[in-house]
């Protein structure tokens, strides 16, 4: 079993947490969040029927025993910055690092220096660090790369991804803005927290691999606004205001598109569906009927990635980089995952 420390006890940290522990994959021998609410109690009193004594610390600085961990889970945030520092901690002393930072799925896109010094101080402290998720980090990268694998040639690769959020966790279904009328929505925008991270992370990650050469790409985003009153986690949603976000991000290359990306989520959203399109020989169109649930699968995809990253060689990795990802069964002899 692994055992692990875990940071960040948000809704989806305190989610992955429960299903390591459900799996039978692992337990927690240390945790660390900043929140006063959560600085000195036990996991087990953060998650009743967990049976975890580790006391949720408030910093790294208050940790020394790096040999007693297989893994740390990191689940603090989207931008790659606002998680350096937890890594510069962390690197030096031969972790295995799994983070759903959406930015560190492809980090050379935004921050090219920094993905560089963290390369570097992995290999040096014989460390390894992966960003990895749902999306990013399978259905818009990993997966349209994997369908490929089948064709002499791509010329073309499209992505879909159209979710219903009426049942995600509120953080996701505030950060697509719903309930918010046309002010507030494009004000969101403006101020960087209303938006889908990892887009553009994502269209890079398939150009890598198909070979293409990007020469420009752009991202838009729009409210999905809702045709009737209807409510979600957040309260009431009047006709009108957002009930969603719709993005979509495109390559090109030569001039002409070679990548398109869709992503639209919205509280009541119809036929939600993830879908690979890919034109080449032979073409493909994958399917994935009713889509693929986000917190239940970026929390599988967080725990079923510790194996392979402990399998990989120290550094920065992504997810092709990385031994094939696969459901890992439970640790348990005789228990089904």
């Amino acid at each position: 079993m692994y055992r692990i420390m875990h940071i960040g006890l948000g809704p989806l940290g305190q989610k992955i947490i429960g299903d390591l522990y459900r799996r039978k994959l692992g337990v927690v021998v240390a945790a660390v969040d900043r929140d006063p609410q959560f600085i000195g109690r036990r996991i087990s009193d953060i998650l009743p029927g967990i049976p975890c004594d580790a006391k949720v610390m408030g910093s790294l600085d208050d940790y020394g025993a790096w040999d007693r961990t297989d893994a740390t889970l990191v689940t603090t945030s989207s931008d790659l910055r606002a998680c350096a520092d937890t890594f510069r901690q962390l690197l030096p002393h031969g972790e295995t690092i799994v983070s759903t930072c959406e930015e560190l799925t492809w980090p050379w896109l935004r921050h090219p220096e920094l993905s560089r010094e963290l390369n570097d101080q992995a290999i040096s402290g014989r460390s390894r660090l992966l960003g990895t998720g749902v999306n990013p980090g399978c259905l818009m990268d990993m997966m349209p790369t994997l369908a490929s694998c089948v064709c002499h040639h791509v010329d073309r690769v499209e992505i879909h991804r159209i979710q219903d959020a009426t049942t995600r966790r509120i953080p996701f279904q505030k950060k697509i803005g719903a309930t918010l009328d046309a002010d507030a929505f494009n004000k969101g925008i403006a101020d960087g927290w209303l938006r889908h991270v990892g887009l553009g992370e994502s269209l890079h990650f398939v150009a890598h691999y198909l070979g293409f050469k990007i020469d420009s790409w752009s991202e838009t985003i729009e409210p999905v606004k809702a045709e009737a009153d209807m409510s979600c986690g957040l309260g009431p949603i009047k006709k009108g205001n957002a009930r969603g976000v719709r993005q979509v991000a495109t390559g090109l290359q030569a001039g002409k598109e070679v990548i398109r990306l869709v992503f639209q989520a919205a509280i009541g959203q119809t036929d939600p569906q993830d879908r690979v399109i890919i034109t080449g020989e032979p073409n493909v169109d994958l399917v994935l009927r009713g889509g693929v649930h986000g917190d239940i699968a970026t929390s599988a995809m967080t725990l079923n990635s510790i194996k392979s990253l402990l399998a990989a060689k120290p550094g920065l990795h992504t997810m092709a980089s990385v031994p094939l990802v696969h459901c890992t069964p439970s640790s348990l002899s005789g228990l089904r995952a």
